[in-house]
């Protein structure tokens, strides 16, 4: 499968996709509290793009040898790296959430973005989570803020390795960030470490996502027998987040951003360029 180079029509079609993922955190992000359940979250994800005129790219997705995705979104609690499948666990003070949200639009566009909550605000998590959760947030902004044409992937996930890894956590290998467009997962793969002026060089009108997964302790993971939920192997807590990028001629422009986003960190200028 090759890597596919968005048109100006293409790019509309991704940049309204994204607004409309992004939206969708927006739409959650007051109403996730402690006692509330991952398949509240679900169901209530479910409604909204269904009044969006979306559709979640998750429930039902069933790559080669997985079971069928169950879930409307992934809902992936402190040791879960990803993948998470909601259920009816009522959420606690201090628990960490990764919500990740793909839709695809009735053009056929996939827009895939995730956030973490803090469970019960900042004042309720510990100090590592907070930490961890930060760090992962920068992390992901640091990839960001390399994309231009003529770089190569290598240059954005050794951006990435390098932060995190200097904070005193690590990077997940096993999963990536992709390209995506009228498909959910295209080429290029994006790897959230590496080494600079290696792999795939950027163009513009390629659109994929930067989704670091960072945990407090080891890089090892292990998947659960449910076929779909990942966890670190020494149970520490795991965070991730999540943006679909646009590369433009002149540098980067970050798709799934929206009225809600979370601030931008200290050392991002800008948000298109």
């Amino acid at each position: 499968m090759s890597i596919t180079y968005k048109d100006e029509a293409g790019i509309a079609g991704m940049r309204e996709a994204c607004r409309l993922a992004s939206e969708v955190l927006d739409y959650l992000s007051p109403l996730i509290q402690p006692g509330m359940t991952t398949l509240e979250i679900d169901r209530l994800s479910a409604d909204y793009m269904k009044k969006q005129g979306t559709r979640s790219a998750t429930v039902g997705y069933q790559p080669p040898g997985y079971p069928p995705y169950p879930g409307h979104v992934c809902t992936s609690i402190n040791h879960v790296v990803c993948h998470g499948i909601p259920n009816d666990r009522p959420l606690k003070k201090g628990d960490i959430l990764n919500v990740d949200v793909t839709v695809i639009t009735q053009d056929g566009w996939y827009g895939d973005n995730s956030r973490m909550f803090l469970i019960g605000g900042e004042a309720a998590a510990s100090v590592q989570a907070r930490r961890l959760n930060q760090v992962t947030f920068e992390a992901m902004w640091k990839g960001i803020v390399m994309v231009r044409p003529g770089i190569r992937l290598g240059d954005i996930g050794h951006a990435i390795q390098t932060y995190a890894e200097g904070n005193g956590f690590s990077v997940v290998r096993e999963f990536c960030g992709h390209g995506i467009g009228q498909k959910f997962h295209e080429e290029p793969q994006v790897l959230h470490y590496g080494r600079p002026g290696t792999l795939e060089e950027l163009r513009p009108g390629m659109t994929f996502t930067i989704e670091p997964m960072i945990n407090a302790g080891k890089r090892d993971i292990k998947e659960l027998g449910d076929g779909w939920t990942i966890v670190t192997r020494d149970r520490s807590l795991s965070a991730q987040w999540e943006h679909t990028v646009l590369v433009t001629p002149t540098g980067y422009d970050v798709l799934t951003l929206s009225a809600g986003s979370p601030p931008l960190p200290a050392f991002v200028t800008t948000t298109a360029c």
